[in-house]
């Protein structure tokens, strides 16, 4: 559905020509093309790339997943992320809501951290959380670790503050992204954390150089023991796709 509501041919853009995109997939509510936001820029033609589908939470009956894009128009390289809800149903789930990264206005000075991090060869930043970065709004301690993380290993961001569910998925608790206090990664050296063929050595390693690296809070595919606070290391079915690093300030 994030496919076809961002990338049209030549003179099918437009909300009109989305909604017949959408509505010949079959099961998805052509509706929804009025939540696509910077999905559906003012272009002639365009091309979209998922990079990445994470989950931002999942329950038996409900479900965020985190739709990160790359895209192109005349004007440029973009993209976005999309937190995609969605419903069970029968004979599949179904998608319920759009909500698109909303970054902010880039901030007129950044932190030293904000400007290594934006530098670095070895943190990649999709669209949204580059922007994320550029607006000022990502604490030091999440861009401190990231920079810290990357003396080791080479980060592929999925999700930094925006284009993440406000609160924890089905919860009434704030998530830290949206507070610029936290970071998701979907790939270390070039390995994807779901890949049931990543060494787990790698993947656990990493999420404890994250804890070293001052994280009150790392979830991952598997439930590490230790740390050196009460509950620094997770794991849940939200987190067998990415290592989340979470910030207290």
């Amino acid at each position: 559905m994030v496919e076809a509501i961002g990338a049209w041919p030549p003179g099918g853009g437009g909300s009109t020509a989305a909604q017949a995109r959408v509505a010949a997939l079959g099961g998805v509510d052509p509706a929804l093309v009025a939540q696509a936001g910077p999905l559906l820029p003012t272009a002639a033609e365009a091309a979209l790339q998922v990079v990445y589908a994470q989950y931002g939470g999942i329950l038996s009956d409900s479900a965020s997943v985190l739709v990160v894009c790359d895209q192109w128009t005349p004007q440029g390289a973009g993209g976005t992320t999309v937190d995609v809800r969605l419903s069970s149903a029968s004979p599949r789930w179904t998608v319920t809501a759009l909500h698109p990264a909303d970054p902010g206005p880039p901030a007129a000075a950044l932190s030293t951290a904000a400007r290594q991090v934006l530098a670095s060869d070895r943190i990649t930043l999709p669209p949204a959380a580059h922007a994320d970065v550029l607006s000022g709004q990502v604490h030091d301690s999440a861009l401190t670790a990231m920079l810290t993380l990357a003396q080791q290993y080479t980060l592929s961001i999925s999700v930094v503050r925006s284009g993440h569910p406000i609160d924890v998925f089905g919860t009434t608790r704030p998530s830290d992204h949206p507070l610029g206090r936290a970071f998701d990664v979907w790939r270390i050296n070039g390995q994807a954390v779901v890949d049931p063929n990543t060494p787990h050595d790698l993947v656990d390693g990493f999420m404890r150089a994250a804890a070293a690296a001052g994280s009150y809070n790392v979830g991952g595919p598997r439930q590490l023991t230790g740390g050196s606070t009460p509950n620094q290391f997770f794991s849940d079915d939200t987190h067998h796709d990415h290592v989340h690093v979470g910030f207290d300030h």
